[in-house]
């Protein structure tokens, strides 16, 4: 061989030798205290410096309306806006009078509500498209916390109300106005007003401390499900008004079954001219809102026609005199202008603080998840603080103005986009519309029939209960998504709305905490092209290593889970170490009781075979005990799935490298991140260094293929890793 040949074969077994030696990286050593001190300092700094660009971008950022109006493209948008607030705003008069029985309201206030909270949100809300009001969800809510209210102050029934209207209380008792009579309809609003109140100022409190990413835990499936089963109460809740009965609300758990056993016992008491007018008003309003849906794309707006079927059955209730002649329910006096503001009980909030604090929670949940959504399709961004700041104030502020709570609600959402909005405009322009209602035509719906009212709501309930016929594909899709979505609106429907918001979130987490239960270990194959490791069981042409064993585990391993890993370890590798230590314990002592009951000859010889044997089991020869096709002699651990360890989870592994140790088999861990990398340094994983090993690491390495070259190294006289010790 020449001097050339020489060069080249040397040059080639340095490249080898590089190959083979394993990867290392320095780790930047952190400054916990400057760190520490820097991000206080620069906190301080951040919220406490004041200076004029600063207060700028805060007021900008408070006040959006402030920053995108003077931007305002006059000739491109202003017509989309108009036009899209035109019909929102028509839209919003029949529902905002419908949803006021729903929430135990005289309807007047259901119009307040709707009012202030279209001008409240186009002057803070973050999104362009959302419409913000009334929401059928947030009113059985309210309602449900007015009816207990209401009980609880002494009031009559609704049915002995109706007769007899003398039931006062002496209402503003946290307003120091004591002696102020208030009626059943003044103090039921007084209730609506304190809990929304209470809900707007839990709503600013998140904001303040920045909590938005709350909403990242309420899931689509959860949401949908929840507003699905609140769906099918309010669904029942409207029955009474349909057929003309008068029976209270039913209060606490299973009202949903309470309310359809009323339903049935009353049946005989029902209002033939409510019933027809239902059935009329269904016959209409159910094709016509089909045939908008249907024809939405061709349609530059839809047709108004709960408009229509509102106005059509004030004329013929009046002129037919419905409510005198027949008894029929209607919706009463309802005056033009505003009252004048008042505080909220104070006295009251103690009882209403929890019920409040579900109902911020879902205002928001769906406001978030609603601009959001159309943020995303439309190309722009919305900040979910200044959406928890924009709803709460849409309900403080209007609290005082006797109104109850409002969020964003998707029907009305979706007709405003459809309609060209653009910006915030159009709610300025709904709440225009609903303010010459206040203050012109509100009255003249004094002859309009509780049971149209309800035929609206019912109608408009048709989106969620076309749920039930997704169920099929939601599975198939995802069962655990599925499986939330059925037992959130179970309950929501069935025992307590509340309630069912609180399963959902459990339900949730427990599916998330019960996939890092499910997680197993997996054998890992070499791909024969690449030094790349997959799963042997999900593809195929994998090889693997004499002697040696790569297991991956795809899940956190922390206190909850880390018996779970252990065991399918075991059971993946085909030796559990804590029984081989047993057994081999039972046979010493096996042995021992031999040795003191045989003597002579036949003692010596057969100490020489238990001795025999024993060797082999301390000189890590397991191979009876282990699987038949394989001997085993090292294990490495791919830990790129395992995103944190605990204290738990490092004493695992810590137990797993003793026990598998103690039989001679070396453990050792590859592709850890930097996050378990620092969880096994603060948990004492790691073997001191010895001076053979150059001061590296021997239990810890970056790629999978450095790991196995390290224990394969182990296992031959004069491996490249032995050479060096």
């Amino acid at each position: 061989m020449t001097h050339g040949d020489d060069c080249c074969a040397t040059a080639e077994d340095g490249a080898e030798s590089d190959q083979q030696r394993p990867l290392i990286l320095e780790r930047v050593e952190k400054d916990t205290a400057k760190n520490w001190k820097t991000l206080v300092s620069h906190r301080i700094k951040k919220h406490c410096l004041c200076t004029p660009k600063k207060a700028k971008s805060k007021i900008l950022g408070f006040v959006p309306i402030l920053k995108w109006l003077p931007q305002y493209q006059l000739r491109e948008w202003l017509l989309g806006d108009i036009m899209s607030g035109l019909i929102v705003g028509i839209l919003l008069v029949p529902q905002s009078i419908a949803y006021s029985l729903l929430a135990s309201q005289d309807p007047i206030y259901g119009l307040y509500t709707s009012f202030f909270s279209s001008i409240i949100y186009a002057l803070l809300g973050s999104s362009k498209h959302i419409s913000v009001g009334i929401f059928g969800v947030l009113c059985l809510l309210v309602g449900q916390v007015v009816d207990r209210e209401l009980a609880l102050a002494g009031y009559l029934t609704e049915s002995s109300i109706s007769s007899n209207g003398s039931a006062i209380l002496l209402a503003g008792q946290g307003n120091d106005s004591v002696g102020v009579e208030c009626d059943r309809s003044c103090y039921a609003i007084t209730v609506g007003a304190t809990v929304t109140f209470t809900a707007g100022v839990y709503q600013v409190l998140m904001g303040i401390f920045q909590v938005g990413f709350v909403s990242v835990y309420l899931s689509d499936s959860l949401l949908s499900g929840f507003a699905t089963g609140a769906s099918l109460t309010i669904l029942t809740s409207q029955f009474k008004y349909l057929l003309g009965l008068k029976i209270p609300r039913p209060q606490g758990w299973f009202t949903l079954f309470k309310t359809w056993y009323s339903l049935l016992i009353n049946l005989g008491n029902t209002n033939i001219c409510d019933l027809v007018t239902s059935l009329v008003c269904l016959l209409i309003l159910i094709p016509t809102k089909e045939l908008n849906d249907r024809f939405k794309a061709k349609l530059k707006a839809p047709i108004p026609f709960e408009l229509f079927v509102v106005i059509i059955a004030t004329l013929a209730s009046h002129f037919g005199h419905f409510n005198t002649d027949y008894g029929s329910g209607v919706a009463g006096d309802i005056p033009t202008g505003f009252l004048p503001p008042q505080l909220p009980m104070w006295t009251l909030i103690p009882n209403v603080a929890v019920d409040a604090f579900s109902i911020a929670i879902v205002g928001f949940a769906i406001t978030v998840s609603l601009s959001e959504m159309f943020a995303k399709k439309h190309g722009y961004t919305v900040d979910a603080n200044q959406e928890m700041y924009a709803i709460g104030f849409c309900n403080i502020l209007p609290s005082f103005f006797r109104c109850f709570t409002t969020s964003a609600a998707l029907t009305k959402t979706l007709v405003k986009e459809s309609t060209g909005c653009q910006t915030q405009v159009s709610g300025l322009v709904s709440a225009l519309v609903l303010l010459l209602v206040l203050l012109v035509i509100a009255p003249l719906f004094y002859s309009l029939q509780k049971c149209v009212l309800a035929v609206i709501i019912v109608v408009n309930l048709r989106g969620a209960l076309r749920k039930f016929m997704d169920i099929p594909r939601m599975w198939r899709v995802n069962h655990v998504d599925a499986s939330i979505w059925v037992i959130t609106m179970a309950t929501s429907a069935l025992v307590n709305t509340e309630l069912g918001l609180l399963v959902g979130v459990l339900v949730s987490a427990l599916c998330v905490l019960g996939r890092t239960q499910k997680a197993q270990v997996l054998e890992l194959g070499r791909a024969t092209t690449r030094e790349h490791y997959e799963d042997l069981l999900s593809y195929r042409g994998l090889g693997t290593h004499p002697g040696v064993a790569v297991f991956r585990y795809e899940a956190p391993i922390y206190y909850a889970n880390q018996s779970l890993f252990k065991k399918s370890l075991y059971r993946c590798v085909g030796l559990d170490p804590v029984k081989e230590k047993t057994r081999i314990i039972k046979f010493k002592k096996k042995n021992k009781q031999q040795e003191e009951v045989t003597g002579g000859q036949n003692m010596k010889s057969e100490q020489k075979e238990a001795a025999g044997k024993e060797d082999v089991v301390e000189a890590g020869t397991t191979v009876t005990l282990m699987k038949s096709w394989r001997s085993l002699s090292s294990l490495v651990i791919d830990c790129s799935a395992i995103l944190f360890l605990d204290t738990a989870g490092v004493n695992a592994l810590k137990e797993v490298r003793k026990d598998y140790g103690e039989l001679g088999i070396k453990v050792v861990l590859a592709q850890c991140n930097v996050s378990v990398l620092d969880d096994l340094e603060r948990g004492g994983y790691y073997p001191e260094k010895k001076e053979c090993d150059g001061g590296e690491n021997k239990s810890v390495f970056f790629t999978i293929e450095d790991a196995v070259h390290y224990v394969q190294g182990l296992s031959t006289p004069n491996g490249d890793y032995d050479s060096k010790c």
